[in-house]
């Protein structure tokens, strides 16, 4: 995701209950929901702008967190990193089924989730299967993600825009007061923990990300990536 991009999507979710919008659907490409951060450009940015960058992430999650209208993430394909961020801050998670992964890999590059990202997953597949997605980077199959609830539900992929529309329909049709301070009382930890976008750990994370040994493991992982694209494309042509 590109920072114009995490951008746009924080505008988006701030202004939609502000216009009278009662519910927000986030989806993305057949075949990628999200791979996570733009690796590439943050590799050659200065220290500036990889803080701008990472002031909209966790601006993005802040946003996600305090809204007062259900999200739904329509889970169109990979599900990686920051783009897995974005699922665990929905209330609802659909995913399409097919031979896609979902999963937190910052650990690969030596990067650990601030306890305000960690608490979002946990609060849905609780302590264990968190340290397990976590530390061990696992990355889930479709079905695997459903069975240990980080996803709600799955569909065909052709069906899965539709099957959110319905979805957040059958929220809207609920008596709206009560469904929302439900919701309100139940994301009562996240809110807290998000009750103040200046005391979020941005400026510690930032430091940490551009530690050198974080930066050569993203160099690895960099050069890594390419080189699949590479084989990737050579099978195609």
């Amino acid at each position: 995701m590109s920072l114009e991009i995490l951008q746009a999507m924080q505008a988006a979710i701030v202004e939609a209950p502000q216009s009278g919008i009662r519910g927000i659907i986030i989806s993305g490409q057949n075949g990628s929901f999200s791979s996570g951060i733009d690796l590439f450009t943050l590799l050659r940015a200065k220290p500036d702008y990889i803080e701008q960058y990472w002031q909209a992430v966790f601006g993005l999650a802040y946003s996600m967190a305090q809204c007062p209208i259900p999200i739904i993430s329509a889970i169109s394909g990979h599900c990686m990193a920051s783009g897995a961020l974005i699922a665990v801050f929905s209330d609802y998670r659909i995913m399409a089924e097919g031979n896609w992964n979902f999963g937190f890999t910052e650990v690969q590059a030596g990067i650990v989730l601030p306890e305000c990202f960690q608490l979002a997953l946990r609060r849905l597949v609780g302590p264990h299967q968190t340290m397990r997605l976590l530390m061990l980077g696992e990355l889930l199959k479709p079905a695997q993600a459903l069975n240990i609830g980080v996803v709600d539900e799955l569909c065909p992929v052709d069906e899965l825009n539709v099957t959110a529309i319905e979805r957040l329909d059958t929220f809207l049709t609920l008596p709206e007061t009560a469904f929302l301070e439900i919701r309100q009382m139940n994301k009562a930890d996240l809110h807290q923990q998000f009750r103040s976008q200046e005391d979020l750990p941005i400026k510690a994370f930032v430091e940490s990300f551009l530690a050198p040994d974080v930066q050569q493991q993203l160099q690895r992982l960099a050069v890594d990536l390419l080189t699949r694209l590479q084989r990737r494309r050579a099978v195609t042509f």
